[in-house]
């Protein structure tokens, strides 16, 4: 069939494919899955998303289609895989023009190249980066605009690479394009301003959308004061200031990457960029052109340079470095007494100020509102947790400054009656200071005297009843909470115990009582005893809740009542559901809080689980949630597996089949029984267990797809015989998804940590594997394994965990020492996987300058811990054991490549092992010489 025919056949079926009738649909998407693999393909799909005459639609899936064969058949030892000539075709068509007028068409363009880069450039496609810069320098808007972005997509996809030699490349690749960038980013931002001024919001926003891409790592605080004073220019609804927003925003995270990965070379910017920060943020100049994301990133570049250990000099002044102490020097002069009184000043009373819509969120539903306030966003991007933050570090770093500062602004409350102020503002600001005096307690231990700001002021505020007080009775529980652990008499207790008992019957404060850790649990039955609404019920057990939670193993005294009383009240609550979510929660801390004891409860426990869990029983509907997670701390806890135990797991296929929001948790469970006895568990559940994997892969997500080849991960880790066989059903899968190559880097390096663990561990059921699969695959066994051992040395660099690194490289040692033709032809690429593993886990020992294996356990020690830490649950002592007998960790890497170099070095001779050691970077050699010293 000719070109023109074949376009012919493929516009038609990628215009069937469009279709929303499904009979239609179908047969046309399994005629393009067949065509996949046919020579040609790409190249007709190439030309049909470069017409631009045809449907958008259709060149949408085109290019969908051209960029999903990249990942399945570019590689050359992919199965089906696109031939040289046709791929140089390819490489070529791709950039013989840059007018896609479609934009989501040309983003797709843009990253489809930079697939083809990551694995190409500059080796098979050295004119690629000369064609995009010669394109951005063009006239012509449109072109440049598209030769702009698929140079971004370019150099970001090429600065993602691990491998040395990768990097090696890149850096010398970004040497030579860095200038260039940097006049591109200052063109566009001159174009810009200068269109800004002269309101010609057009052209602006085309400026400024160069000035997006162009911009990568410039640093200029002048431009950014140039941006930010465009912001009184453009209005707050226009398209413009939102994409002048995102430049900012941009801007600050160059600064931050900057500051986070390169602190020695940011010092001459610290000055600057503090006086840029502080000025916006805590003067009158930032008042019209700031907005929330800028003050976050503001105070995030102040927090990270107080913060910055290479900016502090060491304890001994003589140890320290110059460039510590020249950015100390930097810090010490601009942090001036004034400059902190007025930072400190402000964030209290500005920025530690509720908010009217927060107060109105407060008034609707409090609950809520708590845990917004508490739980919300990253300390990073959320505006009121960042500013926390920088408080407390701030006051951590400046504390003889700023506590004078912060003792003034509680002076000036003392004695005040908030009752007859009707402002916000005032309450807020009450509000605010207590906040500050909370968040500093550890810093202000001996300079409050608690004890008599709880007796003159603070009790007598949690008695006020007025409506209008709530907000201060909240933030003085709050306080008394962040205090009590640090200074307040025992002999004060009893008294703030019956203030808290009081409270109690005030929904707006009951979400804040669990601060007060060490109320005493009888206290609380007797709330709960006495109480009958079964809302009250609910509050009190969600503050028996928190205080088993805070109080951990010390509650297991005082449990009796409470475990005599749970199994009555569960039956009593048989018609309120949501009394009964309330007792799981509970039941869930105290199995946490009585660990390994938490089996004496099993004759009430279980069948809580048993009913909670069982989908065919109505209440799951409001119980399974809760259920699971009593299900997961139980198994978590469980000294040894009893038959009772063992049974409920018939309630999991069911759940398995939910495929609900759920299925994490169940996973968890799943691996929790296989740690507490993995050969009666599989033994009795690995078959169905493995047909709802079957099903489950068959439709779910990338993140669910890891969670499910991790139980089959661990159940290798546990039992490397037991668990192959009892999953061998899946292992084809995986073996399939290395040797394509599959594209989602996490579910890649669970593939890996998979096979690695066969390999390794279990190498005959390895070799039947391997001729199963090349019989499937029509292929030899000795190219199916090269094209496998090719395949994990190219994407060595998905797997991040050092563990399962370490696992690869002991994997890939165990086929040495071999005289397979195949096996010597990839010995450079395990050799760079054991040199990069090496260089993770190995530590220097400064006494001795030799290398050890930092991953090595040669026993097991029950930790010391101190009265704040948790003791380890019996699965984490499961783990433990489990952890001596594991190759990663009980094998030394450095010993292992020696010994299997040796091994191959006597199989092939001097002279055969060193012309294999040839064909190893000089470089690599070098660093493996120096790992394997004095061995």
């Amino acid at each position: 069939m000719d070109m023109d025919s074949a376009s012919s056949v493929v516009l038609q079926a990628l215009t069937q494919a469009t279709s929303q009738d499904t009979a239609v649909l179908k047969p046309a998407e399994e005629q393009l899955r067949q065509w996949e693999t046919q020579p040609g393909f790409y190249s007709v799909l190439l030309n049909i998303f470069n017409n631009h005459m045809l449907d958008v639609n259709v060149r949408w899936l085109a290019v969908l289609y051209f960029k999903n064969g990249i990942d399945r058949y570019w590689r050359r030892v992919a199965p089906h895989a696109l031939s040289e000539e046709e791929k140089t075709s390819l490489r070529a068509g791709l950039i013989t023009n840059f007018n896609e007028p479609v934009n989501q068409i040309a983003t797709q363009i843009a990253v489809l190249i930079a697939k083809v880069a990551r694995l190409d450039c500059p080796r098979q496609w050295p004119e690629l980066i000369p064609i995009l810069l010669e394109s951005v320098k063009g006239q012509d808007g449109l072109q440049q605009h598209r030769a702009l972005l698929t140079f971004y997509h370019v150099t970001k996809t090429l600065a993602s690479k691990r491998l040395a030699q990768d990097r090696r490349l890149f850096q010398d690749l970004a040497s030579g394009i860095y200038s260039f960038a940097c006049s591109l980013w200052s063109h566009h931002t001159d174009c810009f301003l200068q269109q800004i001024y002269a309101r010609d919001e057009a052209a602006a926003l085309s400026s400024l959308e160069r000035t997006l891409l162009s911009l990568k790592a410039i640093i200029s605080d002048q431009m950014l004061k140039q941006f930010l004073e465009c912001c009184r220019q453009v209005g707050s609804d226009s398209t413009c200031r939102e994409k002048l927003e995102k430049t900012i925003i941009l801007y600050t995270k160059v600064l931050l990457d900057f500051l986070e990965y390169h602190p020695c070379a940011f010092i001459p910017l610290i000055q600057r960029s503090l006086e840029f920060a502080v000025t916006y943020v805590f003067t009158p100049a930032g008042e019209g052109v700031t907005f929330e994301r800028f003050i976050v990133q503001c105070m995030n570049l102040i927090k990270m340079i107080v913060k910055n250990d290479a900016y502090k000099p060491a304890k001994n002044i003589d140890d320290s470095k110059p460039e510590s102490l020249e950015a100390h020097k930097i810090k010490t002069a601009f942090f001036t007494h004034p400059t902190l009184t007025e930072i400190g000043r402000r964030l209290v009373s500005h920025y530690f100020l509720l908010t009217e819509e927060e107060l109105a969120m407060w008034e609707e539903d409090p609950e809520s509102f708590a845990v917004e306030e508490t739980g919300g966003d990253s300390w990073k991007y959320s505006l009121r947790p960042c500013t926390e933050v920088l408080f407390l570090d701030i006051f951590h770093n400046y504390s003889q400054t700023l506590t004078p500062v912060l003792l003034d602004m509680v002076q000036n409350l003392q004695g005040h009656c908030i009752v007859n102020i009707v402002t916000n503002v005032t309450l807020t600001f009450f509000s605010a200071v207590y906040n500050a005096v909370g968040l500093a307690a550890y810093e202000l231990f001996d300079n409050v005297d608690f004890d008599q700001w709880f007796k003159n002021q603070l009790l007598g505020e949690l008695q006020v009843s007025h409506h209008r007080y709530k907000l201060i009775r909240r933030r003085v529980i709050w306080l008394i909470g962040q205090w009590i652990s640090v200074k307040f008499k025992s002999d004060l207790r009893p008294l703030l115990y019956e203030v808290i008992l009081s409270l109690m019957q005030d929904p707006d404060l009951v979400v804040r009582i669990e601060t007060a850790t060490t109320l005493k649990l009888n206290i609380l039955l007797i709330g709960l005893f006495e109480n009958k609404e079964c809302d009250t019920k609910m509050q009190v057990l969600h503050v028996i809740s928190c205080v088993i939670e805070r109080v951990g193993i010390q509650i297991r005294p005082y449990v009796g009542c409470l475990v005599q009383y749970l199994p009555l009240l569960w039956k009593q609550s048989e018609e309120h559901n949501m009394l009964r979510c309330a007792i799981l929660t509970t039941l869930i801390q105290l199995v946490q809080g009585l660990g390994a004891e938490s089996k004496n409860l099993y004759p009430f426990l279980l069948p809580v689980i048993q009913l909670s869990t069982d989908v065919s029983q109505p209440p799951h509907v409001y119980l399974l949630e809760d259920g699971l997670e009593l299900w997961l701390v139980t198994l978590e806890n469980s000294p040894a597996i009893t038959p009772e135990l063992l049974r409920i797991f018939q309630n999991m296929s069911a759940l398995l089949e939910l495929s609900s929001e759920n299925l994490r948790t169940c996973f968890h469970i799943v691996n929790g029984y296989i740690y507490l006895s993995a050969t009666e568990f599989l033994q009795n559940y690995a078959e169905s267990l493995c047909r709802s994997f079957c099903d489950l892969l068959k439709d779910i997500t990338n993140e669910g797809q890891v969670q499910v080849l991790k139980v089959v991960e661990i159940a290798l880790k546990v039992s490397p015989m037991l668990g192959a066989h009892m999953f061998q059903p899946l292992l084809p899968a995986v073996f399939r998804g290395i040797v394509d190559g599959e594209r989602y880097p996490v579910v890649m390096s669970t593939y890996l940590g998979i096979m690695g663990r066969v390999l390794l561990q279990n190498s005959s059921f390895f070799s039947s594997l391997l001729s199963q699969m090349a019989s499937e695959c029509n292929q030899e066994m000795d190219q199916l394994l090269g094209n496998v051992i090719e395949m994990w040395v190219d994407r060595m660099d998905n797997i991040t965990q050092p563990e399962r690194r370490k696992l690869s490289s002991l994997a890939l040692l165990s086929l040495l020492p071999s005289d397979n033709s195949v096996i010597q032809d990839k010995f450079c690429g395990i050799v760079n996987i054991c040199v990069e593993a090496l260089h993770d886990v190995m530590t220097e020992d400064p006494e001795t300058g030799t290398f050890k294996d930092c991953m090595l356990m040669s026993h097991f020690e029950e930790p010391k811990l101190s009265d704040d830490e948790e003791p380890p649950t019996e699965q984490d002592k499961r783990k433990k054991l489990l952890a001596l007998e594991d190759p990663v960790h009980s094998v030394s890497l450095q010993q292992f490549v020696y010994e299997k170099l040796k091994a191959q070095q006597a199989l092939m001779g001097d002279q055969g092992f060193g012309a294999l050691m040839e064909t190893v970077d000089t470089e690599l050699v070098r660093q493996l010489q120096e790992f394997l010293q004095g061995l």
